[in-house]
């Protein structure tokens, strides 16, 4: 009797147990500790709402946040690939200001194709890759110190290039502008480049054998390499990555503002790790991922225009970035804590 008992409860209790399954997965989903960004987004959303209705609750102001941050999103997801590897790259805003001043210069200066100048700054973004791979991975150098003495030494670099001015004026302002200022329903071509280049990077670490290895390799090197795992090559492929990412985002900007200047890059550098690592508390739990970091650069673009809306001293966005990266950061720890106990 017991065992035909159990056979008749057997389908409810699965269907019982699948339905919770599925409802507890839902709540996990939209709970505070996976898209805690996505909460914290609307609380600005009021916040600005309330403080300049006539300004910030406006499509224009809308596009601005997406159309602004396009080339803050492609240097935050150059990071993706080398995070998840556990590998710092500290060059990437150099980077940028390299591409752009490459561009800017060989624009004004050349009758070179713009295809072929803008080549050339991608095969720099892979020379820089290389060096920063051959001190990290071959010299195992720390990669915190490796990238930054090579971003001191591209910094100087753009400095000679550029002769300490700001390189402008020449095709600049033509076809090559256009490129940034082409939009499809308000939204423009680098916001296009940006989703491209999340699309891509997801493709390889969620649904690749090469992405599942670089996260294995960022979790635990050791036991990733005892289950054969090449993480030499991997941690060596994400630097390069980095580079040539960055060198698109310095692609963009100089299409942006028809301009390359000495000091371009650096300035991007922590909107763009705050916004990889406020990314990386979202959607994936804990992996460093693409789609939260966009997500990420929404929500510090979105704050950084609503300041300048109201008006607020230029200190006010370096304090608002910070703040909301360790807020996000500390409540998730909080959260997870709590469901941990």
């Amino acid at each position: 009797m017991s065992v035909v008992t159990t056979e008749k409860n057997t389908p409810d209790v699965e269907g019982r147990g699948g339905g919770s399954g599925g409802r507890t997965q839902l709540i996990k989903w939209f709970g505070f500790g996976n898209i805690s960004a996505v909460y914290l987004l609307a609380v600005i959303i009021v916040v600005f709402g309330i403080w300049a209705p006539d300004t910030f609750l406006t499509k224009d102001t809308l596009l601005q946040i997406v159309n602004q941050n396009a080339v803050m999103a492609i240097l935050a997801l150059s990071l993706v690939v080398p995070l998840s590897a556990h590998v710092f790259d500290l060059s990437i805003g150099a980077m940028l200001g390299l591409a752009a001043a490459i561009v800017a210069i060989l624009m004004t200066t050349t009758s070179l194709p713009v295809f072929v100048i803008i080549l050339l700054a991608l095969a720099t973004g892979v020379v820089v890759g290389l060096v920063n791979a051959f001190f990290v991975v071959t010299l195992k150098v720390e990669s915190l110190i490796a990238t930054l003495a090579s971003a001191a030494l591209i910094e100087a670099l753009v400095v000679w290039m550029t002769d300490e001015q700001v390189v402008t004026g020449g095709r600049l302002f033509g076809s090559f502008g256009s490129l940034a200022t082409a939009s499809l329903f308000g939204i423009t071509v680098p916001v296009l480049f940006a989703i491209v280049i999340a699309l891509a990077i997801w493709w390889l670490m969620e649904h690749t054998a090469s992405g599942r290895r670089i996260y294995a390799t960022g979790f635990n090197e050791p036991a990733a390499r005892l289950a054969g795992v090449r993480t030499t090559r991997l941690r060596f492929i994400a630097l390069m990555i980095s580079a040539v990412i960055a060198g698109i985002a310095g692609i963009t900007l100089v299409a942006q503002v028809s301009s390359a200047s000495p000091d371009l890059g650096p300035p991007y550098l922590l909107n763009a790790f705050a916004a990889a690592f406020l990314g990386s508390s979202q959607l994936r739990g804990g992996r460093f991922n693409a789609f939260g970091t966009l997500l990420a650069v929404i929500l510090l673009g979105t704050g950084q225009v609503g300041l300048s809306l109201v008006s607020a001293p230029v200190w006010a966005s370096s304090v608002f970035t910070g703040s909301v990266l360790l807020a996000a950061l500390a409540l998730r720890s909080a959260h997870s804590d709590r469901k941990g106990g």
